[in-house]
Parts: C-alpha cells; sequence; structure tokens
C-alpha cells in the first residue's frame, strides 16, 4: 500500500506563486506515475500534470501549460508542483496521485493523497 503525503498550498493573491510537495511512502510499479488533480467546487475532478518516475516524461493541462511545472527527486518518491501566474481559476483542492499507468483519467490512479487547499484571490 503506497502512502501519500501532501504539504503546500494556501491562499495567495493572483500572480502570485505557491509550491506543492508529495512524498510517497514506496515505490512500486503501480504507483510509477506520480501526479496532480484539483477539484473546484461543483466541478469533477480534473489532472493538473503527471510525471513519470524516471523524470523522462511530463504532461500539463493545457490550462496550466507555462505556468506550473512539475519535477521529482532523485529518489522518485517525491513530485513537486510549483505553480506560479497564479490566476482565481485555479482555486481548488489539489490532490496528489501515483498510478501505473501515462494517463488523465482519475480512476486509473490508485493511490491518492488527502488533498491540500488552494485559494487564488483575485
Amino acid at each position: 500500500q503506497v502512502q501519500l503525503v501532501e504539504s503546500g498550498g494556501g491562499s495567495v493573491q493572483a500572480g502570485g506563486s505557491l509550491r506543492l510537495s508529495c512524498t510517497a511512502s514506496q515505490y512500486t510499479d503501480s504507483s510509477v506515475i506520480m501526479g496532480w488533480f484539483r477539484q473546484a467546487p461543483g466541478k469533477e475532478r480534473e489532472v493538473v500534470a503527471r510525471i513519470h518516475r524516471s523524470g523522462g516524461y511530463t504532461y500539463y493541462a493545457n490550462s496550466v501549460k507555462g505556468r506550473f511545472t512539475i519535477s521529482r527527486d532523485n529518489a522518485g518518491l517525491t513530485v513537486y508542483l510549483q505553480m506560479s501566474s497564479l490566476k482565481p481559476e485555479d482555486t481548488g483542492v489539489y490532490y496528489c496521485a501515483a498510478g501505473g499507468t501515462w494517463a488523465s483519467e482519475a480512476s486509473l490512479y490508485a493511490y491518492w493523497g488527502q488533498g491540500t487547499q488552494v485559494t487564488v484571490s483575485s
């Protein structure tokens, strides 16, 4: 069982920056992909970015390209999401997830963090 522990998040004004961190308790073949999802009130959970444990592959949602950067540490157990030029529409609960498939569908990720709130005010 892989446990994911998130940190970071908070409140910031539009144009500001925040960094989220997520540390996995262990590595397994079913957690080789780590990603960040977000869910705004009344909306479905959507993928923000994902990264392969090797660090060689990354994906970004169109809405965050050029503003967010996903990275991981050398051990591949901690993933970071650096968020810059934040907009009010980036507000939501951000979840770290891990899975074994290179995909954007939340249902394909077996492990989830507890979620952390990001609030961007205008």
